[in-house]
């Protein structure tokens, strides 16, 4: 078995809280990926699940075992770091294979891996190249080989593909779930970039100020963000959060039809529709600016004193100073309290 789970993790320095009461369940064969800004504790959570970090509290288990006192190598895992940790001076052949080396696996057991994980990776025209011959994806590929080759059922990645160009991060993308999916890994995987998140992982974890903010499919995610935080995090351009005052849009004489204690009223730019002013059953609406992006394009509209983005296609012709009118459908519509935390799925009347 090779599920992994975390049951209250935290981790302080002096007053510093990196991590409060993290709990995490990972499935076996799954791909994990833990997602949000810099400072939110993903490489932190990551290091700890690898033995590179102890919790100040909590445990670790991976499959049936409890691992939170384990160091490293007795926990079967693999890693793959952001900077590939390649040794300059051997060859692509030697920093494959250089774990097994060290661990004294037999010479025919270690050259029968390294020439299948070669295969796998596309590396076996590479074996005798040393690092600094090869290209930004090569490189990533040793590393990741170098993880793959110990056999391990657990593989840990600390943002792997954030040396790489835009096109060949994409490329990598998709190497990596067919990887996964083939060699039937449990992978967690950490990055900033929602694009990954929401491409690649069975299961995203969003982290914010060391606490898990949701764990859900990236679907989900998207749907139904559980608060603010996550509602803006997850979408490109983000959610919409309009603050209401007294039911109403602030800044205008808009009613919404929430309850009480909606302090937030939010959609996608993307569920919103363009009218023309004065349509019955729109939110009237001035354009304060676009953003061209070929097939889209991002209006930035004025609702009272509020700013809601509307993403429509890019051959709409729409130009500052514009009124327009705005819609949605009822079932676009979220809803979140005082707290941040999502209400009713309700719409506006």
């Amino acid at each position: 078995m090779a599920s992994i789970v975390l049951e209250n993790i935290g981790k302080q320095w002096g007053a510093t809280h990196a991590l409060q009461g993290v709990s995490l369940q990972i499935a076996e064969g799954s791909f994990c990926v833990l997602l949000g800004p810099s400072g939110c504790g993903k490489s932190t959570t990551l290091r700890i699940m690898a033995g590179l970090e102890q919790p100040t509290s909590g445990s670790v288990r991976i499959g049936d075992r409890d691992v939170t006192h384990l160091p490293p190598a007795q926990r079967g895992i693999a890693m793959v770091f952001q900077n590939y940790a390649l040794f300059p001076h051997l060859s692509v052949a030697d920093n494959i294979s250089f774990g097994l080396q060290v661990r004294k696996v037999p010479a025919d057991d270690r050259a029968r891996r390294l020439r299948e994980t070669a295969e796998l990776l596309g590396l076996t025209a590479l074996l005798e190249r040393r690092p600094s011959q090869l290209s930004g994806g090569q490189q990533q590929r040793v590393a990741l080989g170098r993880a793959l080759v110990a056999g391990t059922r657990v593989c840990l990645m600390d943002e792997p593909l954030s040396n790489l160009d835009a096109q060949l991060r994409q490329d990598m993308r998709r190497e990596l779930r067919e990887l996964q999916r083939q060699l039937e890994l449990t992978v967690v995987y950490v990055t900033h970039d929602q694009a990954e998140a929401m491409s690649m992982a069975d299961q995203v974890v969003l982290l914010n100020k060391g606490r898990v903010e949701q764990a859900a499919t990236a679907r989900e995610l998207y749907a139904r963000p559980a608060s603010t935080f996550a509602a803006r995090f997850i979408g490109t351009p983000p959610m919409n959060l309009l603050a209401l005052e007294g039911g109403r849009i602030a800044g205008s004489e808009v009613a919404v039809g929430l309850p009480e204690q909606a302090n937030w009223l939010a959609v996608r730019p993307e569920a919103v529709s363009l009218y023309e002013p004065g349509t019955a059953n729109t939110l009237p609406a001035t354009v304060r600016g676009t953003e061209y992006l070929g097939a889209d394009s991002v209006l930035d509209c004025a609702v009272g004193s509020q700013s809601l983005l509307v993403r429509t296609s890019g051959r709409a012709l729409v130009e500052p100073g514009s009124a327009v009118g705005l819609a949605w459908s009822p079932e676009e519509t979220h809803a979140f309290g005082a707290d941040d935390r999502r209400l009713a799925h309700l719409s506006p009347a």
